[in-house]
């Protein structure tokens, strides 16, 4: 047996949660692995489906451009229902909302990834599985059995399971995972048709009988290529019986077949059946047999084992929630562990990874399995404007989380703690000669950043505040300052920090800040506090739920003993 040295950080399994962890952690410099058991990346188009908030992750992360370049445009759905055309849904945000839907085949999403974690020097080590672990109150010994056959023993700080609905991190915790399966079985398909529906329109065909009851569906999502869609349909029976064979037996009916899929004639059936116009399909790029289970486990991790994405909840894939669920779990535990391993994490801040996340997770599956019930997003009973922005992921939230700040009875309106950072236009600064946005402010930072507003009013002393949370985070936490149109130069006090103007007052108009007013965006991306006015004690109070304080700025890692 090989015994290797200490990692701060063990990741196991590479799919795009897997590839997100990692690559959060490495942008932060944190020392990390990361493993799969497969051989190569899968060329299949299992989840397509972008949402806007991951968009808005991406252009934090610095890969959005190549994300955007690969995708195409989700506008909306086209739905009927025996062959008639009823009401489309349209996929419209706010004009403030930077991104829009998108669809990618995962493993696209997963080569950008994959290429962006290559430039901090880390590799997927493929062919390698977990095969047991063991943790104490310093770190985790991993036992793995990699691509040649040898067993290799593995210390790390923390590990994180990414490995999916038949997890072995999952399991090796003996994590609780109720919940349930659907009965029907489904098969998805990559193939061209030749209709000539709107481009960038899904579309969802079912059929009800005399009863009213659902007993045929067609859902087709456009993906990059002419005439190109994934295809998901009820199983027929002789497609069935090819498709159950293999899988993992643990009890868990999620996922993917492991034997031959539907023939392009198969396809072909429920297309003739089921499509609004007659249409022939061609390249079959891929297919396979699903079922679908909806569960979701009893708590995030134990101590310094943790599990995300399906490894955490599994659920129908109705409204493209799933994966864009599990690249969020990554992206709120990424910078957690990240001050964990510096040593300079509150003692409560990984344990809040399970205080914010597993919420939004219970809340996705029984969304979906309601949706998936009911005949699609089309039936949940939010008005549509709302039911599009919980759909695209923005209106997920952590008021009343352990490491934000409290959000006050009678409070202003605009985002509170807890709350996402939304985007804005209309900043301009000293040197650049066009506007900028919030989010070019934003991207590429991995800590902590006080937005300052200064309104006409007079100074903020925001140099002070700026030098509190430098001192209290070991110099973790960046500030700039954001001007109000009519603010003179020089009224914030904020000496060397970078100043931009809200030249068109989108900002006031976004956030709502009443006088001289602090925001702390946490590094997902969420406001970890609000203060008005800003006082060191407020900034302090915050600071201590999050970072061990005082802390030095060249404090040690102290990750794994």
């Amino acid at each position: 047996m090989v015994h290797t040295d200490t990692r701060d950080v063990l990741v196991v399994g590479a799919g795009p949660v897997g590839l997100t962890a990692a690559l959060e952690l490495r942008r932060r410099g944190v020392n990390c692995r990361l493993i799969d058991r497969l051989p190569a990346r899968l060329p299949y188009a299992k989840a397509v489906g972008i949402q806007p908030r991951t968009l808005e992750i991406w252009d934090r992360m610095g890969l959005v451009r190549s994300a955007l370049e690969a995708a195409v445009p989700l506008l909306g759905q086209l739905l009927y229902v025996n062959g008639v055309e009823q009401p489309r849904i349209e996929m419209r945000l706010p004009p403030e909302a930077p991104y829009a839907f998108a669809a990618l085949p995962q493993y696209e999403t997963e080569r950008i990834l994959e290429e962006h974690l290559a430039r901090y020097g880390t590799q997927i080590e493929r062919g390698t599985e977990l095969v047991s672990f063991t943790q104490d109150a310093t770190g985790v010994t991993s036992l793995l059995t990699t691509a040649s056959g040898t067993r290799e023993e593995v210390r790390s700080g923390f590990l994180v399971g990414c490995d999916g609905a038949h997890s072995a991190v999952r399991k090796g915790l003996g994590l609780a995972f109720e919940g349930g399966a659907f009965p029907e079985e489904y098969m998805l398909a990559d193939v061209q048709v030749d209709w000539d529906l709107p481009h960038g329109y899904g579309v969802r065909s079912m059929h009800r009988g005399e009863d009213g009851a659902l007993d045929d569906v067609l859902v087709c999502i456009p993906l990059p290529g002419p005439g190109r869609y994934r295809l998901s349909m009820l199983v027929s029976p002789e497609v069935s019986a090819r498709g159950r064979e293999g899988g993992a037996d643990d009890g868990v009916a999620h996922g993917l077949g492991t034997s031959r899929g539907p023939a392009l004639a198969d396809v072909q059936k429920v297309l003739d059946r089921l499509s609004p116009q007659p249409t022939v399909a061609s390249t079959l790029r891929w297919s396979s047999v699903f079922r679908i289970s909806h569960r979701i486990v009893d708590r995030y991790g134990e101590g310094r084992v943790l599990v995300a994405g399906d490894a955490a909840h599994i659920h129908p894939p109705t409204g493209a929630q799933g994966m864009n669920t599990g690249i969020q779990d990554a992206y709120n535990l990424a910078w957690k562990l990240a001050l964990a391993v510096e040593g300079a994490a509150h003692p409560g801040l990984t344990a809040s990874y399970d205080a914010e996340r597993r919420p939004v997770g219970e809340e996705v599956v029984g969304r979906t399995v309601r949706h998936a019930t009911q005949g699609g997003v089309q039936a949940d009973p939010a008005d549509p404007a709302t039911m599009m922005l919980r759909e695209a992921q923005l209106l997920v939230g952590y008021r009343g989380s352990p490491v934000v700040g409290a959000v006050a009875d009678a409070a202003p309106q605009g985002p509170q703690a807890g709350d996402r950072a939304p985007d804005c236009g209309g900043l301009s600064g000293a040197v650049t000669a066009y506007p900028l946005r919030l989010y070019d402010l934003l991207r590429d930072r991995t800590g902590h950043v006080l937005l300052l507003y200064a309104d006409p009013s007079g100074d903020g002393g925001f140099g002070e505040l700026a030098a509190t949370a430098r001192a209290l985070s070991g110099g973790r936490v960046e500030a700039c300052v954001l001007l109000a149109d009519g603010a003179p130069d020089g009224s914030d006090g904020a000496g060397p920090l970078p100043v931009y103007r809200d030249a068109r007052g989108e900002f006031a108009g976004a956030y709502r800040p009443q006088g001289p007013t602090l925001f702390a965006v946490r590094p997902d991306g969420y406001l970890g506090a609000r203060s008005s006015p800003p006082t060191p004690q407020a900034v302090a109070e915050y600071l201590a739920e999050v970072f061990r304080v005082p802390l030095d700025p060249s404090s040690a890692r102290s990750g794994i003993g």
